[in-house]
């Protein structure tokens, strides 16, 4: 039987009190045994010198009179117990043995065959007055004292341990009853008292669950109400109540500061970025008609070629602004504007864009026979496509296959992947590649023109539909999913 690993606190706490009550049993009841047996061991010893060798003695004489009534050749049986034995041993061997029987008129004495095991054993018996304990095959166990006789002879007088035995018996069964019912009520109270006792851990536990539940990691956050000071006032148990509420009163501050930081950072992106779009797209103008006033009036090839380079980073710096733009304005929640939205009509557009880009690839197709519809915002959906195909094209060499495909879960969530069959995507950069800015390095993350703001709008753009994009990545694989739900969030 394998017992369960995960075991509570408050189990354990409570088998360690029963294991700790069952030893302090053990031990009383060990002890209470112990004392018994000796106690009522000792009463047989004094009462073996009490008797003395008077009966094993009679065995010695037949028809001798040791006292002052008739002798009897079977043994002298005046003051002896039922069951007491009388042994007459010479040179080591059993010459005559009997036992006391009592009957209700008058006791009688039986003699006994003492077979060679049991002769040996009272032949080794010692003489020394004390008490020692045999154990005969022909008897029950006996308390037996040896004595030295007038002929030179051993005589042994015993009495039977069966009512020794059977008092310590008896208390070993009470005591294992009391005992037992005393674990069994102590398990129940204890469990009972543990349990109360940790009530305010289980509330502290409670806490940190829904807090483990909060999605910390976005927005505003409102912590759950602090755990309740300990009901059982223990100092251990006060102290992790302080303890854990003093963590989340910084937890709570530190979430505070981090989302007005990202506030502030999300309104100076709004405000830079549409600052910027004026600029940008004034130096762009101006570089175009400088460009178109050139064909009439020629000028210098250096002048032509620097106006070129500032109309190209002008509408490099137009993408980016964009890019920033939409990625503010998906911070602060924005609404979308949902209507049904066709995803393989979608595919089929970004595709051709894409083969029109990148006509060094090899672009397949795989479309389900019924349309693939989601609410959601078509252009934004678009722009999710064009920046995975994009990125398929920008980092992997010419020659790569990529396959775009639109398939419908059993739950009814659309799912989007585009896969391709490049050097793949460094481990290093896999848990990074949806964060802005993230350009790699390598034969995939070669500079292609992009603006490291692509992967960051395709998740920003799912997360805003309620759906979720993800990556796997090994030489000769890489996929990208978005799965986005058949209707709109919330």
């Amino acid at each position: 039987m394998r017992w369960p690993r995960r075991r509570t606190l408050r189990a354990r706490l409570t088998a360690g009190l029963l294991v700790l009550l069952a030893v302090a049993s053990a031990a009383v009841g060990g002890a209470a045994v112990l004392e018994l047996n000796g106690f009522l061991t000792d009463r047989l010893d004094q009462q073996l010198t009490d008797t003395g060798s008077a009966f094993a003695a009679s065995l010695e004489h037949p028809g001798t009179d040791h006292g002052d009534h008739d002798g009897d050749e079977r043994g002298d049986t005046r003051r002896q117990a039922a069951e007491t034995l009388g042994v007459r041993i010479v040179d080591g061997e059993v010459t005559n043995a009997a036992v006391v029987r009592r009957g209700d008129a008058r006791a009688d004495v039986v003699t006994l065959k003492v077979d060679g095991g049991d002769a040996r054993t009272l032949a080794a018996v010692p003489r020394d007055g004390h008490g020692h304990s045999v154990e005969l095959t022909g008897l029950d166990d006996y308390r037996v004292m040896a004595w030295r006789g007038r002929d030179g002879d051993t005589l042994i007088t015993g009495l039977p341990l069966e009512p020794v035995e059977a008092a310590v018996h008896r208390l070993e069964l009470v005591a294992g009853g009391v005992f037992g019912l005393a674990l069994a009520g102590a398990g129940v109270a204890g469990a009972l008292w543990v349990r109360w006792s940790l009530s305010s851990l289980s509330r502290i536990a409670d806490t940190a669950a829904r807090v483990s539940e909060l999605p910390l990691a976005s927005g505003t956050v409102t912590l759950p109400p602090r755990a309740p000071d300990a009901r059982p006032r223990s100092e251990e148990v006060d102290q992790v109540t302080s303890a854990f509420n003093r963590m989340l009163g910084h937890v709570e501050n530190a979430l505070t500061q981090r989302q007005r930081s990202e506030e502030r950072l999300r309104s100076f992106s709004a405000d830079a970025s549409h600052e910027l779009r004026t600029p940008v797209a004034s130096v762009r103008g101006h570089a175009e008609l400088a460009l178109l006033h050139s064909e009439q009036v020629p000028l210098p090839p250096e002048v032509s070629r620097a106006l070129e380079r500032i109309v190209a980073e002008a509408s490099r710096m137009g993408a980016v602004v964009d890019d920033l733009l939409l990625l503010a304005r998906l911070d602060a929640g924005r609404p979308l504007e949902y209507e049904p939205v066709d995803l393989t009509r979608l595919v089929l557009d970004v595709v051709a864009d894409a083969r029109a880009a990148g006509p060094d690839h090899r672009w397949t197709l795989e479309l389900p026979q019924e349309p693939v519809v989601v609410s959601g915002d078509r252009h934004r959906l678009h722009q999710l496509l064009a920046n995975l195909t994009a990125n398929a094209r920008l980092h992997t060499p010419p020659g790569t296959a990529v396959t775009v495909e639109v398939t419908r879960d059993d739950d009814g969530t659309a799912r989007l992947t585009v896969t391709d069959d490049g050097p793949g995507i460094p481990p290093s950069l896999r848990g990074h590649l949806f964060e802005r800015f993230v350009h790699g390095d390598g034969p995939r993350g070669a500079d292609g023109g992009g603006t490291g703001l692509g992967l960051s709008i395709v998740a920003a753009v799912a997360a805003a539909h309620g759906g979720t994009a993800t990556v796997t990545s090994e030489p000769g694989t890489t996929r990208f999913t978005v799965r986005l739900p058949p209707r709109p969030p919330g």
